[in-house]
């Protein structure tokens, strides 16, 4: 995603309300990285949050999400910035 991540507190609060776990952060290149977990709809949820809404004051440029898979096990038991 190119944007950068605004509000942090919001973002990690939308993905506490949706119900997935993860992590995501600002790159020296200005875009947004990170990964999201939890069942397909909800990351479904987070994912299609991330395109279209974004924190109150973020930009939405362009989107870009890679490496879907299907996993038996989460590697994360909360979502977080990181910095």
């Amino acid at each position: 995603m190119t944007a950068l991540v605004q509000q942090i507190k919001y973002t990690e609060g939308e993905a506490k309300k949706i119900g997935v776990v993860g992590w995501v952060k600002n790159t020296s290149k200005g875009t947004v990285t990170g990964q999201v977990q939890g069942p397909e709809e909800k990351v479904d949820s987070m994912m299609s949050w991330l395109c279209k809404v974004g924190s109150p004051s973020s930009r939405i440029d362009r989107t870009n999400f890679s490496n879907e898979k299907f996993i038996s096990k989460l590697d994360y038991s909360d979502f977080s910035i990181r910095y």
